[in-house]
């Protein structure tokens, strides 16, 4: 079924699905107050950026082994539609999450059931329904009129802060609930708007000049452009007057927000995404970025690959164990001594291609290393170790530290 084919209007016997909590399952998309932020944005996009470096893979689990599966489920993860890349579904994906606590990517299939595509769908309107058999579906309301009922066990929905709600993230209505945060926010515009108000204030009149004598208004206009003249040609910061004119300054104390509140008022916002400012700002070091994965990107990926995998298999494909895990790349937590001890150990146990060494290191992979993979020992393919430890060896722990020291060549 193509992409527009779910939008086709469809006679379906559907009513209204129950909920416990006895509210409508309708829910509405969703105010965006908070964006007029640029804390926020910035904020966010901190944790867009990073969410986008994410790999996409379809796996398929053998006990406690993973393996990577090729097949038409990969090529779609690695050109999801044609108006989108990875990278660009994943960024949409997660900038909804934080607009609406809700995110819905629906996925499309031929007459067999192969998938053919990632659509991240903005609906102004969510309801929910179901059948006579209690199968639910979800009515997809958009901003042209355009509606689509689908299964809910065919679309992929990702929900943020999932908590009161039955079937959406966010409050009790299905919407980011960001009262708290609007304080904030209220708070730092109005610390924004006494700076801007205090630097006016600064370029004000800061004095005026009193002539002390009865002028008419030519002479008036005249005796300021005379001032003004003065001042435009003033280099020393002193202004001559004669004896018929007095300077009178007017007192001004300038009272500019401090430095400590402004940043708490940002810390504070910051903290309500779990971004802290190094990551903001870039300078940052691999602890915190560690950090900043395991405590508020993590959680995002686990959600993003149980959604995807729950929304993209049958159950047949799911009691085999075919899951999508979305890979963020671990190394750039690491620094270059890091990164050559992690080499060592994992290359020494036969665990990394010799291209994803150099990939490690920023190095182009070459050719003639594809598919080579090798572990300690001699540093042999790791097809043939086993073979060459029991044939090149030696007899007993003499030879054998005797091999380990001086290796055999082959």
């Amino acid at each position: 079924m193509s992409f527009w084919d779910y939008f086709k209007k469809k006679k379906q016997n559907l009513t209204w699905a129950r909920t416990l909590n006895g509210f409508s399952p309708i829910f509405s998309q969703f105010g965006q107050d908070i964006y007029a932020s640029d804390v926020v944005q910035q904020a966010i996009y901190s944790i867009v950026s990073e969410m986008k470096k994410l790999t996409p893979k379809h796996v398929r689990k053998a006990n406690e082994d993973v393996e990577p599966v090729a097949g038409n489920v990969q090529a779609v993860l690695d050109n999801p539609n044609p108006a989108m890349t990875t990278s660009e579904l994943i960024e949409k994906i997660v900038w909804q999450i934080f607009f609406n606590y809700n995110s819905f990517v629906l996925p499309t299939f031929d007459k067999s059931h192969n998938l053919t595509g990632l659509w991240p769908l903005n609906p102004a309107q969510v309801s929910f329904l179901q059948d006579s058999s209690e199968q639910i579906f979800v009515k997809l309301t958009f901003a042209n009129n355009y509606e689509a009922t689908i299964p809910y066990s065919q679309i992929i929905h990702i929900k943020y802060h999932y908590s009161i709600n039955e079937m959406m993230g966010g409050n009790e209505f299905g919407q980011p609930d960001n009262k708290a945060l609007l304080k904030t926010l209220s708070i730092n515009d109005t610390l924004l708007q006494g700076v801007a108000k205090a630097m006016k204030s600064s370029f004000a009149i800061n004095g005026v000049v009193k002539y002390n004598t009865l002028m008419d208004g030519e002479k008036i206009d005249a005796a300021i452009r005379d001032l003004e003249s003065r001042l435009e040609n003033n280099e020393h910061g002193f202004l001559p007057l004669d004896l018929k004119g007095e300077f009178i300054p007017f007192p001004r104390d300038v009272k500019l927000v401090d430095k400590d509140t402004l940043e708490f008022i940002d810390s504070k916002i910051l903290r309500h995404f779990g971004v802290p400012l190094p990551i903001l700002t870039g300078d940052f070091t691999p602890a915190q970025m560690a950090a900043f994965y395991q405590k508020t990107l993590e959680p995002l990926i686990i959600s993003m690959n149980q959604s995807f995998t729950k929304g993209i298999f049958t159950n047949g494909e799911l009691s085999h164990r075919n899951e999508i895990q979305f890979y963020p790349e671990e190394l750039m937590f690491m620094d270059i001594s890091q990164k050559l001890e992690m080499v060592r150990l994992l290359g020494d146990s036969g665990s990394l291609y010799e291209n994803e060494k150099r990939v490690c290191f920023g190095l182009r992979p070459l050719p003639e290393l594809v598919g080579v993979r090798k572990q300690s020992l001699n540093y042999v393919d790791v097809n043939i170790a086993n073979q060459y430890q029991l044939t090149g060896g030696g007899e007993g722990e003499q030879n054998e530290s005797k091999s380990r020291a001086y290796p055999k060549k082959l």
